[in-house]
């Protein structure tokens, strides 16, 4: 135990490997772990998004791990304002006297686990349920239900999370423009989590229509790129890093950086952001905002012609309906360019192929953005084909990429990983996780009565999902 790293009792937190059902901070008020949050890769506290309830008061925000107490002051944690969101310090060894404070100056309870664990971690098995937890009706599903149970109770979440999904669009079709709703949820779901605020910011402050508008239709497309790519880097406040880091130089565009300045000179005055705004610390170069950025100019475009609302509507008019359809939406969104290497000129140089938008994030703008809208917009129309074939593409869709949170919620189920099979049933992995575990609501959690046998076939209503303060 005396060498323990800070890896280490991040794995004992996460898994939850304590010793006991009371568990107590230094100044002695009782801790509840309803969810130990999501690891975090990028710049603050270790964790984000926990859940706790000390004393009485449930509490969600971010949690900091470290060996000893004196790690928040001599890692300069309290000058930090990226960790004012730390609710919970959790070390091994509590070696100071008084509690930790934030750099806006509020004082943060510490845990020390050195009084719950002994378990030596390396001797701690891979997947770990919780003590606590065992009584809970999620955990270990499947021993409680048949397979065909559990796939429909993720079918049904999944169905949730998508129908509330198409409910937040249809609510944003009565304040906004189509085209620009569309647009607003793209540039949303081209941030990430981490840069989502600030391209949603974008968004707003360089609307659709402002950018659809601001030059003749008739320039040639080269012009009418560059003009866009102009405007979205200089309006976002990115285009002086183009070219000022290195794994900025092989970004199509670095090499014409002076005619992008010239452009942006030249164009209509815009609220300019500030770098401050954007999260690039860590940030390879193909998941930047430049990047992305770039790739939007090319959808852009790319739907020019028929103008971005019905290209993008058309993508899923012409899908067709089966398990092999969403090639053709992934198609229609990734954007893949020729490159050419620096240094290279003449015929000789060689041309590779860079993928500003992969396959990847193609299918998470087409489960979160593209389908629900179309539901909401069909129905704002009243054209209810349209909705339906996108309910039903979403139905077919294959499984995306699995991420922490499916690998969380499957060992806290005890549910097989070929069960999840498709995006809908990991959306409702999601669903479950963000709706009920999250948040605390285990007694709203409708697994109880489902594994009881509750089965239905219809469309699902939207389960109610608790407004976060």
């Amino acid at each position: 135990m005396n060498n323990l790293t800070e890896k280490e009792i991040a794995e004992i937190w996460q898994n939850q490997l304590v010793e006991g059902d009371r568990l107590a901070t230094e100044d002695g008020a009782p801790l509840q772990v309803i969810y130990p949050g999501r690891l975090n890769g990028d710049r603050g506290a270790d964790f984000q998004q926990a859940v706790i309830v000390r004393g009485r008061e449930l509490i969600r925000g971010d949690v900091e791990i470290h060996v000893r107490t004196s790690d928040w002051q001599a890692h300069g944690h309290h000058l930090d304002a990226a960790y004012n969101r730390v609710i919970l310090h959790v070390a091994f060894w509590h070696d100071t006297g008084s509690p930790i404070r934030l750099q806006n100056r509020r004082e943060v309870p510490t845990l020390a686990l050195e009084k719950y664990v002994s378990l030596p971690v390396n001797e701690a098995p891979d997947s770990v349920v919780p003590e606590k937890d065992v009584d809970l009706p999620c955990v270990r599903l499947t021993c409680r239900m048949k397979a065909s149970q559990a796939g429909e109770l993720l079918d049904k979440a999944g169905d949730a999370r998508f129908l509330i999904k198409a409910d937040r669009f249809r609510q944003d079709l009565s304040r906004a423009w189509a085209s620009q709703s569309l647009y607003q949820g793209v540039m949303g779901a081209l941030g990430y989590s981490c840069n989502k605020i600030p391209f949603l910011e974008l968004a707003r402050r360089l609307p659709l229509r402002f950018l659809e508008s601001v030059t003749r239709n008739n320039l040639p497309d080269a012009e009418w790129l560059l003009r866009r790519q102009a405007l979205l880097l200089g309006t976002a406040g990115l285009l002086p890093l183009l070219c000022k880091n290195g794994w900025y130089s092989d970004i199509p565009g670095s090499e014409r950086l002076a005619e992008l300045e010239r452009l942006w000179a030249a164009s209509p005055p815009t609220r300019v952001m500030s770098l401050d705004d954007w999260r690039l610390v860590r940030a390879r170069p193909n998941n930047s905002p430049i990047f992305r950025l770039l790739a939007l100019s090319y959808l852009l475009l790319r739907y020019r012609e028929p103008g971005w609302l019905e290209g993008l509507a058309g993508l899923v008019r012409q899908a067709p309906l089966s398990r092999g359809g969403h090639k053709s939406l992934e198609a229609g969104l990734t954007v893949t360019i020729d490159s050419f290497p620096s240094g290279c000129s003449g015929q000789s140089r060689r041309v590779d192929r860079l993928t500003l938008l992969g396959s990847q994030r193609a299918d998470d703008i087409i489960i979160n953005v593209l389908l629900p809208f179309t539901l909401a917009w069909s129905q704002s129309i009243a054209q209810p084909d349209s909705g339906d074939k996108a309910f039903e593409l979403y139905r077919l869709y294959s499984r995306l990429t699995r991420n922490s949170v499916e690998e969380r919620m499957t060992s806290r189920l005890g549910i097989d990983r070929k069960l999840v099979d498709s995006a809908r049933r990991q959306q409702g992995l999601l669903h479950i996780h963000n709706n009920f575990c999250e948040t605390g609501r285990c007694d709203e959690c409708p697994h109880a009565s489902f594994s009881a046998g509750t089965t239905s076939k219809s469309r699902p209503s939207v389960l109610p999902a608790r407004k976060r303060k």
